[in-house]
């Protein structure tokens, strides 16, 4: 890659390192980083309904068959235009729907995928490291943390195209990072091989 882009979905695998990406591309490189799934949550909070995972499914779906398969990107790309000349590009995470990648490269964007060993991602996500805003959705056992990702995947049979299905966002990512690093230094060194920074 000759030029880094400037906007960059991110996907992958729950605890994969999503959103450590996505903070990396600020801190480094002066992305405005959006984290897609956190504007589903505050639409939650603001309705007083709980934050777990099962809503936020359900809300993404909603809202993807009332304005669009990309809404969740269009919406973050607003976000990233009102703020004109402050970034040089547009990271966002999680994308979980092949609208959405489809949308990121209609505006010109790579999608990346990343993944890491299962075990390693549960405990990323078991660690008390993690948000408080998310401890609920995170506090599951390895067999939930597995059922969840295995929901995420794969659109449930007869299920319509506004649902999940993240094994159709990786068949169309563009870059791909296994991210079983033990630290983020690691981690950044390869993104920013991978990316051409």
């Amino acid at each position: 890659m000759s030029m880094p882009p400037k906007i960059i979905g991110i996907s992958g695998t729950n605890g994969s390192g999503k959103d450590s990406v996505g903070k990396m591309l600020a801190q480094y490189h002066n992305f405005l980083f959006v984290s897609v799934t956190d504007i589903l949550r505050q639409d939650l909070i603001d309705r007083g309904l709980p934050t777990v995972r099962e809503n936020t499914r359900a809300l993404s779906a909603q809202w993807r068959r009332e304005s669009g398969l990309g809404v969740l990107i269009d919406k973050a790309k607003a976000i990233y235009d009102s703020k004109k000349g402050k970034y040089v590009g547009l990271a966002m995470a999680s994308l979980r729907n092949p609208g959405e990648v489809d949308s990121v490269h209609k505006y010109g964007g790579i999608v990346l995928w990343l993944d890491a060993d299962p075990k390693i991602r549960y405990e990323r996500i078991s660690s008390s490291q993690r948000g408080a805003e998310r401890a609920s959705e995170d506090n599951k056992t390895f067999a939930e943390f597995m059922a969840d990702e295995e929901a995420e995947m794969h659109r449930p049979k007869g299920g319509d195209a506004a649902m999940l299905s993240m094994a159709e966002v990786k068949a169309k990512s563009d870059l791909f990072l296994t991210n079983n690093y033990d630290n983020l230094d690691e981690l950044r060194q390869q993104l920013d091989r991978l990316l051409g920074f």
